[in-house]
């Protein structure tokens, strides 16, 4: 059984950056994980072990933002592209290329980016528990917005089940939005896996898929570097 892997990239540094705090912005041990969280579908746990073939393993994703903004508050200049995240979203894509069957697929970032208070903070204010005098520039982030990114999806999800290059699609991602694409590959006969990542899934996706299984760790304090 040859298996495809596609990996949405927002989603899943999302959940490395939650499961390995200490790991946030590690970009070596991000490829890592996801080149063998990967990997790890390609043995199907059964009655008696069985080895898939690896076809290509598809991670998706945007460049950083690499813009220069004024921060509302402070009104400081902000040079984006030297964060920490955009150093490490750089390099983990570099990473990425490095590695065998290994297909970077990138969207683009929408060009009209502003600034919006963090939901922990909204969450807060609306509690009682912060006051907008108390706002400081750590509670203001930019709002960005990724293209591309879950089109590109589809369109291999869909070019795979036509042109029956595998018989089996692993998707690495948590959202409902992939609903279209579970079904049409399901529909062509595909066996169509999802892995959340520990996360919890909508119904409404749960019902279009053949199975459900994640391979990261579970648990936020592991922090063995052979737990992936």
């Amino acid at each position: 059984m040859r298996t495809a892997v596609l990996i949405d990239g927002g989603y899943f540094v999302k959940r490395f950056q939650q499961l390995e705090p200490h790991n946030k912005h590690n970009a070596e041990r991000a490829a890592d994980c996801a080149f063998r969280w990967a990997l790890m579908h390609l043995t199907e746990r059964v009655q008696k072990p069985k080895r898939h073939e690896l076809y290509r393993i598809f991670f998706y994703d945007c460049p950083p933002l690499e813009k220069r903004m004024h921060h509302p508050l402070s009104k400081r200049a902000v040079d984006f592209s030297k964060t920490p995240e955009a150093r490490f979203r750089r390099e983990l894509h570099e990473r990425l290329l490095k590695k065998r069957k290994v297909a970077l697929r990138l969207g683009h970032l929408s060009g009209d980016v502003s600034w919006t208070i963090r939901q922990s903070t909204i969450e807060a204010l609306l509690k009682g528990q912060r006051q907008f005098s108390d706002l400081s520039d750590t509670d203001i982030a930019p709002n960005i917005r990724q293209k591309g990114v879950d089109m590109r999806i589809g369109v291999d999800v869909a070019s795979l089940a036509f042109k029956r290059y595998v018989d089996q699609i692993v998707l690495m991602a948590g959202d409902a939005d992939f609903v279209p694409a579970a079904k049409l590959a399901r529909r062509e006969g595909i066996d169509f896996i999802l892995d959340p990542m520990h996360r919890s899934v909508p119904l409404n996706l749960m019902e279009h898929i053949d199975g459900l299984r994640s391979t990261c760790p579970k648990f936020k304090k592991i922090v063995d570097d052979r737990t992936c």
